[in-house]
């Protein structure tokens, strides 16, 4: 955060001072008691403090408050500042802050890719620029304060991803971040326990309309049927197509699966451009043509995106291709788990293991809230559609898909459990050498987790 002292954030909060010194520098700022870190920071709470105690170590501190404390209950290293209404406070400083710089400033949402499209711009930007951005997939509204305080005069992009849990979340973020360009990678079926529908979901995910500059940029996937549907009538920004449509404004063609990547070609104002980014499936290819779509615009020319993302380093346990046990091929994907992201892996696994045996271990969806059981059929339909030689399943829900592939005609062998204690022992009699093993789940399912790693060969 760029410091401010005491009496300059007071005039624009409209706060007076009732204890404590003007001259008191800010460094940090929280709305949340947890969200304190480290001295001289601001806490915006309507609140009433009363174990000072546990926040000793963190004077001096700033509280903007609407509480009217005695003299005698507020400890020395504490300066005051009283407010009116603590929230209005606190978004007055908020828009002050992110006012005070003229960057491009990227927001990406979607239901699969928004990590990694994320992680190729700042990659992209980070070879001759200071780049702040979302940690991972740290995306939560209760973050977005950090985040934005990280930018500062030294920084000439940011690049934040923008989660949808529920209804509203996007236009949270947009509150924070103020984008210049907006990125939708796709929308599949997720946070359906918040969303309640599809169309609710799809509605949540457009939010990104609204909160983009009115001169700015929406980029969007041209081939993505969800994304379709969304309302842009109303966006007076540019509009930017990536997929392989042929009004696609950068399109993908001739893509192919390469060592460690995927090799293609982008055509781009009649210009064709040859492309590799690392990581296997067309997927990929979709969340580099966004990268390069946004940072194309911030002004880096396709050969320099190309160039840099040639060195692109994916993440672990997103399609990571392991040595397993047995001397088998093992594909970890247990990042995240959506029919978006399922469908993207199974087409992997039948691309990667074209000549090997291939058996899919598929973990249970989640945030579904009641539409549980029809996107568990629908899980099921793409497993019959797309094809494995061997189908494992782990937990209740996840046998909806089993049931359903092998209701629509799957003849392949089919396994249910309700959890992964006896599936080592089936895998090591039916996995071998010729063997590959995709198994899909996400990172808060520990069970998957730890199967996934018993299942990579021992060094």
């Amino acid at each position: 955060m760029k410091p401010h002292p005491v009496s300059f954030i007071r005039t624009i909060i409209s706060g007076e001072l009732v204890q404590g010194s003007d001259e008191v520098t800010v460094h940090y700022g929280a709305y949340r008691l947890k969200q304190i870190k480290r001295e001289n920071t601001i806490l915006f709470t309507d609140k009433r403090i009363i174990d000072w105690r546990s926040l000793k170590k963190f004077f001096p501190l700033v509280l903007a408050t609407e509480w009217k404390y005695n003299k005698d209950e507020i400890p020395e290293n504490v300066t005051v500042i009283q407010v009116t209404n603590a929230d209005e406070a606190y978004w007055k400083f908020v828009r002050y802050y992110r006012s005070k710089f003229q960057i491009p400033v990227v927001a990406i949402t979607g239901t699969s890719g928004k990590t990694t499209t994320k992680e190729m711009i700042k990659h992209i930007l980070s070879a001759d620029r200071i780049v702040t951005a979302t940690s991972l997939t740290s995306n939560s509204r209760t973050a977005n304060l950090q985040y934005l305080l990280n930018i500062d005069e030294e920084t000439d992009a940011a690049v934040f991803e923008t989660a949808v849990g529920a209804p509203g979340d996007v236009l949270n973020a947009g509150e924070y971040f103020k984008p210049t360009i907006g990125i939708i990678t796709n929308i599949g079926a997720h946070h359906l326990n918040y969303c309640k529908t599809l169309e609710g979901y799809i509605e949540a995910k457009g939010e990104m309309v609204k909160i983009i500059n009115p001169t700015g940029v929406l980029i969007i996937n041209r081939d993505d049927s969800n994304t379709s549907k969304i309302d842009l009538e109303s966006f007076r920004g540019k509009i930017i197509k990536i997929g392989t449509h042929s009004t696609c404004h950068f399109r993908a063609r001739n893509i192919q699966y390469a060592q460690d990547g995927m090799q293609f070609s982008i055509k781009h104002k009649k210009r064709n451009y040859q492309m590799y980014v690392p990581g296997f499936g067309v997927h990929q290819v979709y969340n580099a043509l966004a990268a390069i779509a946004a940072v194309y615009e911030m002004g880096v020319t396709i050969p320099e995106a190309a160039h840099h993302l040639k060195t692109f380093r994916k993440f672990n346990k997103q399609l990571q291709v392991v040595d397993g046990i047995n001397d088998s091929v093992i594909i970890d994907d247990t990042w995240s788990i959506t029919t978006t992201s399922l469908e993207a892996a199974l087409k992997v696994l039948n691309e990667v293991g074209k000549d090997k045996k291939k058996i899919a271990i598929i973990g249970t969806i989640t945030d579904l809230g009641s539409w549980g059981y029809t996107i568990h059929e629908q899980a099921g339909e793409l497993i019959y559609q797309i094809g494995v030689d061997v189908l494992i399943t782990i937990g209740e829900h996840a046998s909806i898909m089993a049931d359903h592939a092998v209701k629509r005609g799957l003849t392949s062998p089919v396994y249910t459990f309700r959890n992964e204690v006896l599936v080592l022992n089936l895998l090591n009699k039916i996995v071998d050498a010729n063997t590959i093993v995709l198994i899909k789940g996400d990172m808060y399912s520990q069970p998957i987790i730890e199967l996934a790693s018993k299942l990579r060969k021992k060094k």
